[in-house]
């Protein structure tokens, strides 16, 4: 097969970086990370595929770029918040812009160069975790297990194999009575995901979160 042709220049939007990573991260959120080609965004675009590499050097480049981008999305920790409050929102920020991009966290996991926009979001937190008197050893300690909660949980959810509760609804009823009754916490717990929520009580992320939290204060009062 011959290459697309290229569209018609007459009104179309001058293509620029930040236009292709955008359409990208489009792509990436509505079909997949593996949907992401450059042909594909050429098609998007509606631009040959070679035209993107006046803006993109290669693919690594663009994985980079828009893993950049949802980075930027979060808040970093500052300003005049007490320490606690200041790290469950950049905490909880991250989370819910690894959960508007699901391919994001794991695509950032994965890619090995240094982020200018990851490196503020780490500064943040451990400026404010220092700032609060945490010692620098409790500080590495006290990120890293931020870090890993925000980082693990948010893989686990978007690993699990339904999109919506009807599914995880369905699938728990057809689960449950495969459960032998040898397993009576199993059980027990598997019925617990047939409870609606209580709009009262905290996410899952955010139990683990305020845990965290409420043990590294415990910990800081205690020194």
């Amino acid at each position: 097969m011959g290459a697309d042709p290229e569209p018609s220049t007459q009104h179309r939007t001058p293509l620029t970086r930040d236009r292709v990573l955008r359409a990208a991260i489009r792509i990436a959120d509505e079909e997949g990370l593996d949907a992401l080609t450059m042909r594909r965004l050429g098609q998007e675009l509606g631009v040959q595929a070679m035209s993107l590499y006046n803006h993109v050097a290669n693919k690594e480049d663009l994985r980079h770029g828009i893993v950049e981008i949802v980075l930027g999305e979060v808040e970093v920790a500052g300003g005049d918040e007490d320490w606690k409050t200041a790290l469950r929102q950049t905490a909880f920020s991250a989370y819910q812009a690894f959960m508007r991009h699901p391919w994001a966290c794991s695509l950032h996991s994965a890619t090995p160069e240094i982020s200018e926009a990851r490196m503020l979001w780490m500064e943040g937190v451990l400026r404010t975790l220092r700032e609060a008197g945490f010692s620098p050893n409790m500080t590495h300690h006290a990120y890293h297990a931020l870090d890993s909660h925000i980082t693990g949980y948010t893989l686990w959810l978007v690993s699990l194999p339904f999109d919506s509760r009807e599914e995880l609804l369905d699938m728990a009823e057809r689960f449950i009575p495969q459960i032998p009754d040898r397993y009576p916490y199993v059980i027990e717990h598997a019925q617990e995901h047939l409870e609606d929520p209580d709009p009262n009580e905290p996410s899952e992320f955010e139990f683990g979160l305020d845990l965290i939290l409420e043990g590294l204060e415990r910990r800081l009062d205690s020194d």
